[in-house]
């Protein structure tokens, strides 16, 4: 059995080929390898692969072991910090389970050389949600991720070409770029900058009725900006909100989009476990170091 979490922005997923299950980030501060049980018995546990936050101290799939820092530059920067994911990351780590960190993409990743003109496009789990949806659709695809934030991934010929993170263009419910009444409030020192993207979703800048179709719009703009890179590819949406700005998304692209829900992360994470631990060397153009 394989197992892939998914340190999501509200939620810990866990998935394994026959089950799933997730904590709120802010429990996750009590979790123990042992709750894997859940899933199956941990003797029947194969390998694991993870995610932990940004992953942008590291560009490969890595064991557990030898990532330094938990995989991060910093824990300073765009982002929650509740210590649930620090636990569950810990707990793996001393669980001796083999176990894998999957990265982040960066400037540090395989992508084309023009997305590096931002330090980061997109969290690890996004690697999960891609190699889900590829699996199903093949190596030409273009997926949005959109729940408590915004991040869309282009991959061509089986390989992650690029993607645009949350604080660089979509809004989601909780979470989005700065604009220029965040950056009035940064520099008048009545807010940070973190706190200005942790409240820059919809959820805080829109009527209720608008937020939806807020959302199902920049998602769909971030789509289509990437579909300029590969036009044959399929689109794919993913995330808690895929399956409420779906057919928003459908009708502003006039083409069919594949809905996936918060669960793909996960799943990925634990295909992508499945592949590693089977002698795979690489994922989505992503090296194996074992």
């Amino acid at each position: 059995m394989f197992i892939g979490i998914d340190h999501g922005t509200t939620s810990m997923r866990f998935a394994s080929d026959r089950d799933q299950f997730k904590i709120p980030r802010s429990d996750a501060v009590h979790f123990c390898y042992q709750d894997l049980g859940r899933l199956c018995p941990l003797d029947e546990i194969e390998g694991i692969a993870l995610t932990y936050s940004m992953g942008d101290n590291f560009s490969s799939i890595t064991p557990v072991s030898r990532v330094i820092n938990r995989g991060l530059v910093s824990r300073e920067g765009a982002g929650k910090h509740t210590g649930g994911g620090t636990r569950v990351f810990d707990q793996i780590l001393e669980s001796g389970i083999p176990a894998v960190v999957i990265p982040g993409i960066h400037r540090g990743s395989p992508t084309d050389a023009r997305f590096k003109a931002y330090s980061h496009q997109a969290s690890p789990e996004k690697v999960g949600i891609a190699f889900e949806v590829c699996h199903d659709l093949g190596g030409d695809v273009v997926v949005s991720d959109a729940s408590s934030n915004t991040v869309t991934i282009l991959i061509k010929d089986g390989k992650l070409f690029g993607a645009l993170d949350a604080c660089i263009f979509a809004p989601g419910m909780e979470h989005g770029a700065l604009d220029v009444d965040a950056i009035r409030r940064i520099d008048r020192g009545s807010s940070t900058a973190n706190e200005a993207f942790l409240h820059a979703g919809v959820r805080y800048t829109m009527p209720g009725p608008e937020q939806a179709r807020t959302v199902a719009l920049f998602s769909a703009m971030e789509c289509a900006a990437l579909l300029l890179l590969n036009p044959g590819a399929r689109v794919a949406l993913a995330g808690s909100l895929a399956p409420v700005i779906g057919p928003e998304v459908r009708s502003l692209l006039g083409r069919d989009v594949a809905i996936y829900d918060e669960w793909c992360a996960s799943r990925g994470i634990a295909r992508i476990a499945r592949e590693v631990f089977s002698g795979r060397h690489e994922i989505l153009g992503l090296s194996v170091e074992m």
